[in-house]
Order: C-alpha cells, then structure tokens, then sequence
C-alpha cells in the first residue's frame, strides 16, 4: 500500500473512531435491542458518508506523522467520541430515572418491563424511554446528530486532543441539565405521591381497624395512570425540546 493511500485509510479510520464511539453510546442507536453487528455496520456506514466532508481536516495531521503521533490521534479520537456520546446518553439516563420515580409514585413499581437498557426498568419507565427514543427518529434528530458531530470537529478540533478538565465541566453542567429536566417533569407524580400517601396515612390512623392500604392501592394506582394519560404528551414536548437544544447548540 503506498503512503497516500496508508494516509487515507488511517485518516477513515479516526473518523469512525470518533463517529463510531459516540453512535455506540447515543440513545436509539445504542439500544440493546440492535444486535450489535448492525450497530456496527450503522457506525461504519455513517463513518463512510460523512468522510468526504472530514477527511480534509483529518488528512494533514496524518500525513508524515509518526506511529506514536497516529496512535495518540486514534485514543484521543475515540476519548471525543466516548465523551459526545455519553453527554447524550445523560439524557436517556435521566430519562429512566424519571420512569423509576414515576411507577413508584403511581404504585407500579414493581411491575418490571422487557429489557430495554443494560436493566429491566419498570413498564412505564421501558414506555417512556421506548416513546423518547422513537421520537428522536421521528423528529429527524437523528439527522441533526450527524451534523453536530460534523460541527464536533470545529468545537473539539482533532488537532488539539482530548481535554479532560473541560469535557468534565461540560459533563456536570449536562446532567445537572438533565436530571434538573427531569425532575422538573416528575414533579407533578411527586406531589400526587405525597398528598394520596398523607391522605391515606390521615385515613388509616383515623380508622386503625380497616386496611386502609390496602384497599387505596387500586384507587391509587387508577388515579396516578389518569395523571399519567394527562401529562404525558406535555412532558415529552418538554424532553424533545431540551434534547433538540442540546443537539443544535451543544
């Protein structure tokens, strides 16, 4: 193989170490219920259409360069693309968590999902995550994350490398975003599980001899699903909207 084409090869292979890295971790296209050959080939195939617009920028930092040069290139690489991929998978986090916080305010719990992460998540937290991830795809976010990873090469130049102290600043500051996001949209399900649990708690100490508890649940768990139907929609928007922000401008 001669120098150029040894150049060109290595130069496509730190755009997939990038693009590859952060599409393993971005949700939707991480998800478990992919096998992970297509993620692969996904990987790839977005690493290859999105080469010609990068590999302008990439090839003069290989060309002449060093093993040693071309190995830091390559850890450095996959460190951006680790590090943009799991700013985003942030949100999904944050996602879960909610569903968590939701299914026990509403009394479901217990009642565990199919696997939809590395864990079972409980029904409605597996629906919320499944509905966000979908809505990604819908939306066409998917497409806007294929230019901000192309915008990543103007914001964290290949040429500069991996800066641990800013990405960890930029980590905190995006789950604090997210996990603030959050709780903001759980808030209604936390204030119904602290009226319902202190009305139910008032009732079982003013009438001891009757299980209170345990006749509330079905009355309980109807009216957290009714919150749930009436909220729903709003709450989405809210999360699509934080995420598109995050995708433009992060």
């Amino acid at each position: 193989m001669s120098d150029a084409a040894s150049t060109i090869v290595f130069a496509l292979f730190l755009v997939f170490c990038r693009i590859g890295t952060c599409l393993m971790l971005l949700p939707g296209f991480s998800s478990n219920r992919i096998p992970p050959q297509i993620r692969l080939f996904l990987a790839f195939a977005i690493s290859l259409a999105l080469a010609p617009v990068l590999l302008p920028v990439l090839r003069p930092l290989v060309e002449g360069a060093s093993d040693a040069v071309r190995l830091k290139l390559m850890i450095s690489e996959i460190m951006i693309g680790f590090f943009i991929g799991l700013l985003g998978r942030s949100f999904l986090i944050a996602l879960s968590f909610f569903g968590h916080v939701v299914a026990n305010a509403v009394g479901m719990g217990q009642q565990m999902g199919p696997v939809y992460e590395d864990a079972p998540d409980p029904v409605i937290g597996t629906m919320i995550t499944l509905t966000a991830t979908v809505l990604i795809f819908v939306t066409n976010l998917h497409a806007e994350i294929a230019r901000a990873l192309v915008a990543s090469y103007t914001a964290m130049p290949a040429s500069a490398g991996f800066g641990i102290q800013p990405s960890l600043i930029s980590l905190t500051d995006n789950l604090d975003l997210a996990f603030v996001l959050c709780l903001r949209i759980a808030s209604p399900f936390v204030l119904y599980a602290v009226i319902v649990n202190f009305a139910v708690g008032l009732a079982n100490k003013l009438t001891p001899q009757i299980p209170i508890y345990f006749i509330s649940l079905p009355f309980v768990l109807a009216g957290g699903l009714f919150l749930f139907g009436y909220v729903v929609g709003d709450f989405l928007i809210i999360f699509m909207n934080a995420f598109e922000d995050w995708v433009l401008a992060g």
